[in-house]
């Protein structure tokens, strides 16, 4: 079941998110076409042994989005902080899923004493470092897609994309439902900071506890990518979480709340 959604404001500006259960906190930073919805499967999995914590990114759900219409990835690991802020967190098992892993490397980068441990998800680096027309071209066809088709229609091309073919009449459900749900604005910011983002620096700076986890069968952010996002991370271990696409948290949530609590009692 999901919590309600609720608010904080950060520098004038809100920031939605769901709160429930006991335990250390753990902050869930969803990916682009998604939002804090999309959590359900770790409120009910997690919330015996983490205080779960899930965002609407600025721009999404009920969140304000950003003031910059090309922001940063600083930009919104510094919502986030506030985020930490408003609900009285001091240090949090990080969690982000592909473009949440962009926050999160960022957030890593400039706030470590708010960490407890960091899990990067179907991760990417942003496309910072692909050839410019090439990162153009791709900018612009997101952003088209979403002006043109409007959410619901990016959603029933988009969504098989983002579980394999295994996954179930629900997972697919759920991944369409929270795409249906984007905010055009929201998603323009998010792909333009996407596309100009280049994360490599700021894994190498993570010093807390990290381990990076990709489905098996992710075609969008694959395996061999993720396997580069954890060398670039000092110390950081790999796990593959096998058959699963790459919304891998909503296809089999107890398979990836199983690998994520096993690697948070790890660290204590």
């Amino acid at each position: 079941m999901l919590p309600e959604l609720k608010s904080v404001t950060v520098d004038g500006r809100a920031v939605a998110y769901r709160d429930a259960g006991a335990g250390p906190p753990a902050l869930l930073l969803h990916g682009i076409g998604s939002g804090s919805a999309s959590w359900e499967g770790q409120f009910d999995g997690l919330g015996g042994a983490l205080r779960v914590v899930a965002w609407d990114a600025p721009g999404y759900g009920g969140s304000d989005p950003l003031t910059d219409e090309t922001p940063a990835a600083a930009d919104y690991a510094r919502a986030a902080r506030g985020l930490l802020d408003g609900l009285d967190i001091a240090a949090v098992h990080l969690v982000g899923h592909s473009l949440g892993s962009v926050i999160a490397s960022s957030f890593c980068a400039r706030y470590p004493d708010r960490l407890l441990s960091v899990t990067l998800a179907d991760a990417t680096p942003g496309y910072g470092k692909a050839d410019d027309e090439q990162r153009v071209v791709r900018r612009d066809a997101r952003i088209r897609a979403i002006r043109e088709l409007g959410p619901s229609g990016m959603a029933e091309n988009r969504s098989k994309q983002v579980l394999s073919p295994d996954a179930s009449p629900e997972a697919h459900s759920r991944v369409k439902t929270v795409m249906s749900a984007l905010r055009v604005d929201g998603y323009c910011q998010a792909a333009r900071m996407l596309h100009a983002a280049d994360a490599y620096d700021d894994l190498a700076t993570i010093a807390a506890p990290a381990q990076v986890m990709c489905g098996g069968a992710d075609t969008v952010t694959p395996e061999a990518l993720n396997r580069r996002i954890a060398e670039a991370i000092p110390g950081a271990s790999y796990r593959t979480l096998d058959g699963l696409g790459h919304a891998s948290y909503v296809e089999n949530p107890a398979v990836f709340n199983a690998a994520l609590l096993d690697f948070i009692a790890g660290q204590t």
